[in-house]
């Protein structure tokens, strides 16, 4: 069976390198937190995931020696009340397992905790849509509290989620393409963020071609097709050095092709200040895309 959208996010991500322990304690406690069961009695992982299941085992091994005890076939426990004290310690909470469904921001403060962090309450609380079908990345918790430090937390990284209360469950959401690619690159997931920005591409090229009922139907699926692979070339530059280590003239044209991304190379040439030949910018295209292509090797 094909994988999800959502399954594949996660995929990848289970697949990142584990990193310094503060980022896997971080990584760790985020998924915690958005479990099924997260108490001072029990700690319950049930997930139909293996990527999900086979990541967490990994952190739970790494920063405490122990992991969870398969009781069914999706269904994984930590009962033992030294291990949930020996993890309690761990994440700063009282030494009677006392659960704080808050955001303890102290573990936080490290570079790249907050992504860690963000990361982990996806992996175990989160899902994605199709970018092809609709636009809705969430996060879902049990706890109110959860819920508030999370939005609290994304606040301050720039975002403006959305949230509310389905079945019991709190969620918070994005709904906007442009928020949940930034969010997938934050937390590491930057092929499926350029999925999605290819796919916003795709979509509004097609919404312009059904306007533009006139124009030849196989020219302008050619302008669609290349530039959707222009512009992820060029997100992949911006998120991997930056568009500012590029000369001058590919700065231009990188900027003008994200600012126009439904017109054809003829077009954008005329768009150039000064303008330029079609096969002048045809050319400095090429380079980009060649750039991108030679920083993924």
């Amino acid at each position: 069976m094909e994988r999800s959208f959502s399954q594949k996010v996660k995929a990848e991500l289970a697949a990142l390198p584990l990193a310094k322990p503060e980022l896997m304690l971080a990584e760790c406690y985020g998924a915690l937190l958005h479990l099924n069961r997260f108490s001072a009695t029990e700690i319950r992982l049930m997930s139909k995931n293996p990527d999900v299941c086979a990541r967490l085992e990994q952190l739970m091994q790494k920063l405490f020696g122990f992991g969870f005890t398969q009781v069914s076939a999706h269904s994984y426990r930590i009962e033992d009340p030294k291990r949930l004290d020996k993890i309690a310690a761990k994440i700063g909470y009282d030494r009677d397992m006392h659960i704080s469904h808050s955001v303890n921001l102290g573990l936080l403060e490290e570079k790249g905790t907050v992504a860690a962090f963000l990361r982990g309450a996806f992996l175990t609380g989160g899902a994605v849509t199709s970018p092809q079908k609709s636009y809705q990345l969430e996060l879902t918790s049990v706890h109110s509290g959860v819920s508030r430090g999370m939005i609290s937390l994304l606040q301050e990284q720039g975002f403006s989620p959305l949230h509310s209360v389905r079945r019991g469950n709190f969620v918070v959401y994005f709904k906007k393409s442009d928020a949940i690619a930034d969010f997938l690159t934050m937390i590491g997931a930057t092929n499926a963020a350029l999925s999605h920005m290819t796919a916003k591409v795709e979509k509004h090229m097609q919404n312009a071609i059904s306007r533009k009922v006139n124009c030849d139907t196989a020219n302008v699926g050619k302008t669609v097709a290349a530039a959707g692979i222009q512009i992820a070339a060029i997100r992949k530059i911006e998120q991997l050095v930056g568009l500012d280590t590029l000369p001058e003239h590919l700065q231009e044209l990188a900027l003008l092709r994200m600012m126009n991304p439904e017109v054809s190379l003829f077009e954008l040439a005329e768009l150039s200040d000064p303008p330029l030949t079609k096969s002048g910018i045809s050319h400095r295209m090429r380079k980009l895309v060649e750039t991108a292509k030679n920083m993924e090797q």
